[in-house]
């Protein structure tokens, strides 16, 4: 019995030795692969990515890139959202229906902190910062009426709107998505060491040139009107995640002291009155990120913090302005050993 265990382990052996050195032989000649790089305009913005790849993906990425600006840019005339704003009888695609969906969870998971109809009022303060002019209470109350996301529903394959001047507005969570999307046409191509940047919203993958995990700043929020000075508040190591950060980092105004930045509350109509100043948001995809941080922006430190401990898979810094006025900082313990800066 035992000669037969002996024979059959050394007709197994070289298998085994065959499997490890081909193993061995594969990691190898992936490392060995180079880092592409590719960059181009996209959104109003840039995308950065780098991946390992023996060859440049800028076309395709480009492509995808294309496919979700057909779909979700209000500055697109030909685009599914803008069809849907001009009340146009248009079939929704996969890619509208993602983000329209996810954003539809996330506004009552969050109680309408995240919502994709504010953006008339956001635009209205924002002229009215710029201007030094507020928007008055009437054009408060008249924007209130065509803002609220339980106003639109998806009904029959079609959006369905309580009042036809409701206009959805996807720019909180459109760049994450956008990220997800490279970051699947790479994964589909069988790349999995890769970085992929767009305005600042991020996916990570395996490891950088370095073999080292992939190293993402956060920035402070600083009063900089040219958005030339801007340091770095924190360096970040990590890997296998997405992360978006929201916040205003040069448009401030000042109460009783403290500053906020100009963040509007949808339930509301009015800037938020927390200290907040940006929010960082590492999530399993980039979407979820770019839209908890947006709302973590208009929720304020205490309930974002409520939220992430009902959310265990979500990992946030935010940056705050204390009782002097100084910049102050919170993050998930699970960063802790991830900071190295």
């Amino acid at each position: 019995m035992q000669k037969q265990v002996n024979k059959k382990l050394m007709w197994q052996l070289p298998f085994l030795v065959l499997l490890i050195v081909g193993t061995v032989l594969i990691i190898r000649q992936q490392r060995n692969l180079p880092y592409q790089k590719s960059a181009d305009k996209v959104f109003g913005t840039f995308y950065h990515a780098v991946y390992q790849c023996d060859s440049d993906l800028t076309y395709s990425i480009n492509a995808e890139l294309a496919k979700v600006d057909q779909s979700l840019s209000p500055f697109n005339k030909q685009s599914i959202i803008t069809a849907v704003n001009q009340n146009q009888d248009v079939k929704l695609n996969d890619m509208f229906l993602d983000v329209y969906q996810l954003a539809m969870k996330i506004s009552k998971e969050t109680d309408g902190a995240f919502d994709i109809t504010v953006a008339p009022l956001v635009n209205a303060w924002g002229f009215g910062f710029k201007n030094g002019i507020e928007p008055t209470k009437e054009q408060v109350d008249s924007l209130m009426q065509i803002i609220g996301y339980q106003k639109v529903s998806l009904e029959k394959g079609r959006i369905h709107k309580t009042d036809p001047r409701i206009m959805l507005d996807c720019s909180a969570i459109a760049k994450g998505y956008g990220t997800d999307v490279v970051a699947r046409l790479l994964r589909s191509k069988g790349i999995n060491n890769f970085m992929i940047e767009i305005g600042g919203e991020i996916v990570t993958s395996g490891v950088n040139p370095e073999q080292k995990p992939w190293r993402v700043g956060i920035s402070k929020p600083v009063e900089d009107p040219q958005g030339v000075g801007q340091g770095v508040q924190s360096i970040i190591a990590i890997t296998d995640k997405a992360m978006a950060t929201s916040g205003n980092y040069r448009n401030f105004y000042y109460k009783d002291g403290k500053r906020y930045a100009h963040t509007i509350e949808p339930k509301t109509g009015y800037p938020v009155q927390h200290s907040i100043l940006s929010a960082t948001v590492f999530a399993n995809s980039c979407a979820m990120a770019d839209a908890y941080a947006t709302s973590f922006m208009v929720m304020g430190v205490e309930k974002a913090q409520m939220i992430l401990n009902e959310h265990p898979e979500l990992m946030a810094y935010l940056i705050y302005s204390d009782q002097n006025g100084k910049n102050a900082v919170w993050y998930s313990p699970s960063l802790k050993n991830k900071i190295q800066q």
